[in-house]
């Protein structure tokens, strides 16, 4: 790992609750310009992926939320009815919420959102799906870490001009089936997509570093 979380000042690890989400603004002393949006998992919370973050662009500011919804002994982004189904209320106002946190967010920090990548594991990586299906124009890079499709009925959003990497893990039994399906949607919104397969579970680690990595040194796409 390029970073660590001794590089970025102490003002910096603060947990920060001025918006309609907690979370941490990680900004390195020699910034790119660069950030990453980071949404997390469901049961742990925000600071899970900070390493991954810094570890994929050390040079980015990142910010790192917290979702709103406790589950065990931390949060999640919405509700969930079985692991696989979910409460469709739930995921368009939480999802909505989200979206006006990073248009704040970017505002009150001076971060260009046409420079913003939006890294999703799971549950958050479904959030980012929801986002750019339910409020296009926000995202334009999105990596989406064992992900699936959420919405029982998604808009038919033209997604063109907006990149998106899907990673799967080949033994996750839970959203792994789901992948294709997720590919197909995207690809059917005129997003460009990028599709891997890591030989994992649904944890990730550091083959999703790498592949992540690589992927943002392509091309910004030009809506």
């Amino acid at each position: 790992m390029d970073m660590s979380m001794s590089e970025y000042s102490g003002e910096n690890s603060i947990l920060r609750r001025d918006l309609a989400f907690a979370y941490r603004l990680l900004k390195p002393a020699n910034a790119t310009g660069e950030c990453l949006f980071v949404l997390h998992g469901s049961g742990v919370d925000e600071t899970t992926m900070l390493p991954l973050a810094m570890q994929i662009a050390p040079r980015a500011v990142i910010v790192a939320a917290r979702g709103r919804i406790p589950q065990e002994d931390g949060f999640r982004w919405f509700e969930r009815i079985t692991p696989t189904s979910f409460e469709q209320t739930s995921i368009r106002i939480e999802t909505a919420a989200y979206a006006q946190f990073a248009t704040q967010a970017a505002r009150q920090h001076g971060l260009d959102l046409r420079r913003a990548t939006f890294l999703g594991y799971s549950n958050g990586a479904n959030v980012v799906a929801s986002l750019m299906l339910l409020h296009p124009g926000l995202v334009r890079r999105a990596a989406l870490l064992r992900a699936m499709p959420v919405l029982d009925t998604s808009p038919m959003t033209d997604l063109g001009g907006t990149r998106v990497l899907i990673v799967a893990g080949a033994a996750d039994q839970t959203y792994g089936p789901f992948a294709p399906a997720l590919v197909t949607l995207f690809s059917e919104r005129h997003a460009e997509i990028d599709a891997r397969i890591v030989a994992s579970g649904h944890e990730f680690g550091d083959a999703d570093a790498v592949i992540v990595r690589q992927w943002l040194a392509g091309p910004v796409p030009v809506a």
